[in-house]
């Protein structure tokens, strides 16, 4: 057994870490050895206190000592809702400072789709594909790496961490082959839930193997204690520290500062005191302990708690309705009880404010104390805080969904445009709890059936059996516009074949186009029900299915997307049929407007989406008109580069590009 440290007492939790520390020196100096090695993942697990900051803290000085950029982010349990926080906290101190122009030159093409996640730069209209923004912040770290090399990135309580970061986590670490930079990970085993739990499993698969962080052992305790208290503690009172303890080091380290407040003696005798005075460090004994500080200084507390981050006096003292003077003598108090503490100059972005919780376990204690009614009052205080300081509904929209509902129409609107802004920067989820929030409100009737909507729209890409629940339930009521109507049945259709309901998706078109007057949003429905039909091979078309199609496109001149989509079916239809080339050429090019895909008909349209512009090419391909096909092909791929888009989209647009080719004779 070694008790390790030439100054234990300012370095409690590293004792009995010498195996840890040497795998992560030993990854350090790897990393450093060749700029064109793999990276690496270290993830180190333990119970609460059991020294797992320490020792990212202890490697965050080794790899400054060694000449390395050390990044560092922590997650928290009061802000796990907060989409890409952690991120933010990791990557964006490195950017926030630079140029416009310097910030798109290291983020090249993925500016405009990674650059609002880690907010750099303001979101574009509308939705934004999650997986895109992910793919461009692995991006983004691959090129820092080279920028930065050598880097380590630290990653605390990552079982706190939002769903957007541990999904960007699990596939940066999938993908240490390709860029220089470690990573080193530290969790509690058994809080993450969910895709956050998959998440955190993916990222240990890659990682190298260390033990699980353990507990003090009695020796390394005495020696702690002895460190701590003077040399004269006797083998009892030591022994008693470590039982009182479990040897867990955050509550050995607490307990021992006690011991020293108090002017306990460390003898025998004395013994007996420690757990009295082990309660006080956690859980209700540190709330009755927090309540000996006064009024002020626990509502100073529980204002900080609601925060979680950016705690700053100036804030807090606004949050809790005290004076400047007041708020000021309670942060000391807080600080010499060991409740906070000021937060680490290094790194810290501007909302960071100038306090912390010395530890998430006191953060935690805390905030469970504060009682029902005065916490939703406060989030509802810090939720207007947030907003008048200029950083948008999104940022408030944590403490808005904690809000006591009360029918407020205000509420509903702020959480209806941070969904807004959750969708703009690629976090669905978030704007989906948003919007179920609002819902709760209640909101108005002629409200909550576009609440119901964009529930509806905002989970199309994420949840096909949710959305196809909140658009029925909003066509089920009255409110929707007949233009937003039949953009509801649009995607509710949508919704049921990628849930496997091809007939009911049908059926759920035929039925509102039978209700529409002749016109483009009825031959819209009518369009949707053959493209149904035709995209999936093993449904037997009906026999009627081509008369019925080609007497829709007879008429059809190419006036709007409704016709364009009828003409680009019925050129599909005619190919299938063997059909004169010719025909089928007349019915595509009239599908066209000026040679090119219609606005609203593009590859990332939300309108159509990619099945009429494939089909559209794959006509003209054997039509023969292979030009077009091309053109078309290539279109498709240059958008969905552009755009951030991988997965299945890109992977088709990649295949029938190499199609094109093959039809033109480039085999090489």
């Amino acid at each position: 057994m070694t008790q390790g440290r030439s100054d234990p007492a300012t370095s409690a939790s590293l004792w009995e870490r010498e195996a840890e520390i040497a795998a992560i020196t030993q990854a350090i100096d790897e990393l450093r050895a060749d700029k064109a090695s793999p990276g690496a993942v270290l993830v180190f697990s333990g119970e609460a206190g059991i020294g797992k900051t320490a020792l990212l803290s202890e490697a965050r000085r080794i790899a400054a000592e060694r000449g390395c950029a050390a990044w560092y982010a922590r997650g928290g349990e009061t802000v796990t809702s907060v989409p890409f926080n952690v991120v933010r906290q990791l990557l964006q101190p490195a950017l926030i400072g630079l140029m416009e122009e310097e910030v798109r030159e290291y983020l090249g093409d993925w500016y405009d789709i990674a650059g609002p996640a880690l907010g750099l730069t303001e979101p574009g209209e509308g939705p934004v594909d999650p997986q895109a923004v992910c793919d461009g912040l692995v991006a983004v770290v691959s090129r820092l790496s080279r920028r930065s090399w050598p880097l380590v990135l630290l990653i605390d309580d990552a079982h706190w961490a939002d769903q957007e970061t541990l999904q960007w986590l699990s596939a940066v670490t999938g993908r240490l082959t390709e860029m220089c930079v470690l990573v080193l990970v530290a969790r509690r085993p058994g809080e993450a839930t969910g895709d956050g739990s998959r998440h955190l499993a993916e990222v240990a698969s890659q990682a190298r193997p260390v033990p699980t962080l353990r507990s003090l052992t009695p020796d390394a305790t005495a020696g702690l204690t002895r460190a701590t208290v003077g040399e004269h503690a006797d083998d009892p009172f030591c022994r008693e520290v470590w039982a009182v303890t479990g040897g867990n080091p955050y509550e050995t380290v607490e307990l021992l500062a006690k011991v020293q407040d108090s002017e306990l003696e460390p003898a025998e005798g004395s013994a007996a005191e420690l757990r009295a005075l082990n309660r006080t460090a956690r859980g209700r004994g540190l709330v009755a302990r927090l309540e000996t500080l006064g009024v002020d200084a626990t509502r100073f507390a529980w204002a900080a708690a609601i925060l979680h981050t950016g705690i700053s006096v100036e804030i807090v003292a606004r949050l809790a309705s005290l004076s400047p003077q007041t708020a000021a003598e309670c942060a000391d108090l807080l600080t010499a009880a060991r409740i906070l503490t000021e937060s680490s100059p290094v790194d810290r972005r501007a909302e960071d404010g100038d306090l912390e919780f010395v530890h998430p376990l006191i953060a935690t204690a805390v905030y469970k104390s504060i009682p029902p009614g005065i916490r939703t009052a406060f989030h509802g205080v810090a939720a207007t805080v947030v907003s008048e300081s200029g950083r948008g509904a999104a940022a408030a929209s944590r403490h808005l969904v904690e809000v006591h509902a009360d029918g407020d129409p205000e509420l509903v609107e702020q959480l209806r445009a941070a969904a807004r802004e959750h969708l703009a920067v690629g976090a669905p989820d978030a704007a989906r709890r948003c919007l179920e929030r609002a819902l709760k409100e209640p909101p108005q009737q002629e409200v909550r059936v576009r609440v119901l909507y964009e529930l509806g729209c905002a989970t199309l890409l994420t949840s096909p059996a949710t959305t196809v629940e909140y658009l029925r339930s909003a066509l089920a009521e009255p409110g929707l516009d007949s233009s937003e109507r039949v953009d509801a049945v649009f995607r509710l259709s949508q919704a049921l074949l990628h849930n496997d309901q091809l007939e009911e998706a049908v059926r759920t078109v035929d039925a509102e186009a039978a209700r529409l007057e002749p016109g483009p949003a009825r031959m819209r429905l009518q369009a949707a029900h053959y493209m149904w039909e035709v995209i999936h091979a093993d449904v037997e078309l009906s026999p009627t299915h081509s008369q019925e199609l080609s007497a829709l496109a007879a008429a059809c001149t190419g006036r709007d997307n409704s016709e364009r989509a009828l003409l680009i079916l019925r050129g599909f239809d005619a190919v299938v049929r063997g059909e004169s080339a010719e025909e089928v050429v007349e019915f595509c090019d009239r599908a066209l407007v000026n040679g090119r895909l219609a606005p609203g008909l593009g590859w990332t349209d939300s309108e159509w989406d990619i099945e009429l512009p494939l089909m559209l090419a794959i006509a003209y391909a054997y039509a023969d008109r292979l030009d077009r096909a091309e053109s078309l092909y290539t279109e498709a791929l240059r958008t969905y580069e552009s755009a951030g888009w991988s997965g299945g989209h890109l992977a088709l647009a990649h295949a029938y590009v190499g199609h094109g080719h093959r039809l033109r004779g480039r085999l090489r």
